[in-house]
């Protein structure tokens, strides 16, 4: 199969910088030898980036400064395949992730929102047929706007995890979170449909709190999870608004989150999406 899928990314755009050591450091510990690198990000763009490497038809809607990491975060899109008409130049800096990645692949993250701040609806026409995703690393009154603007498919992914207003979770198609962040939102237990990610032992999709289908995860040899819950998203995106069945739509989005943790960039290189589904049948 072919998929037909046009989407919609409204988030956060990041110039990712990541230290890479042999473990995570405590509170008030220093750990030496790390390595230094620096790379796009942000959770929307790298939503973008996947769903475009996957084969979706995609735009951003964001927000970058003024500076060469604006210019450098568009340009990555561009070459992944991103429309990029809808991101706006902000007038704070570009965004900023400080990203501490240990040997395992676990890593711990901080954003400095920067021009994440300026993200505007302003001008911007959603069609029926064009799915949106989007995440909480922008203001919650454009989720908000989004509940009430967009008239096709609607995917929220809740995180980083804070409570969401009742009109958001009673229109949203699909709501996205890890295990943590669904224990760390109850109001979810009534949303229409939430996907449920497990790490290492897979995910789930939950209608009204009551599981209708559950993936195993892929073994995989992890080396950053950075961006494989944003790959995660897109691809489960996709495949639900492209009539996939959805079981098999989850495991697809399994497959393109283990082949993301295999990799260090937050923005990895994909096959397209249906080469995702054939082994897994």
């Amino acid at each position: 199969m072919t998929i037909d899928c046009s989407l919609t990314v409204v988030g956060s755009i990041n110039a990712d910088i990541t230290a890479t050591t042999s473990r995570l450091p405590a509170a008030g510990e220093t750990v030496g030898g790390g390595r230094l690198s620096r790379s796009p990000g942000g959770k929307g763009a790298n939503q973008a980036a996947a769903a475009a490497r996957l084969g979706a038809r995609t735009r951003m809607i964001g927000a970058v400064g003024p500076d060469s990491e604006g210019r450098a975060m568009l340009e990555a899109l561009r070459a992944a395949g991103v429309r990029t008409d809808g991101i706006a130049e902000a007038t704070a800096e570009t965004g900023t992730a400080l990203i501490m990645v240990d040997a395992a692949g676990e890593n711990q993250i901080a954003v400095c929102e920067g021009a994440n701040a300026e993200v505007s609806l302003a001008g911007i026409e959603f069609g029926a047929d064009e799915a949106v995703l989007t995440q909480l690393e922008i203001r919650l009154d454009l989720i908000v706007e989004l509940a009430h603007r967009v008239p096709g498919f609607l995917t929220v992914n809740a995180a980083p995890a804070r409570s969401l207003p009742a009109e958001v979770v009673d229109r949203a198609d699909l709501i996205i979170v890890n295990e943590y962040e669904y224990s760390q939102l109850p109001q979810l237990q009534t949303a229409q449909l939430v996907a449920v990610t497990y790490g290492a032992e897979g995910s789930a999709l939950l209608q009204r709190g009551e599981q209708i289908a559950f993936a195993e995860a892929l073994e995989a040899t992890p080396v950053s999870a950075v961006g494989a819950g944003d790959a995660y998203c897109a691809a489960l995106t996709i495949g639900l608004t492209s009539g996939i069945e959805t079981g098999r739509a989850l495991r697809a989005a399994n497959a393109v989150g283990a082949a993301a943790v295999e990799v260090a960039s937050a923005q990895p290189e994909f096959d397209r999406f249906e080469m995702y589904l054939p082994t897994l049948d």
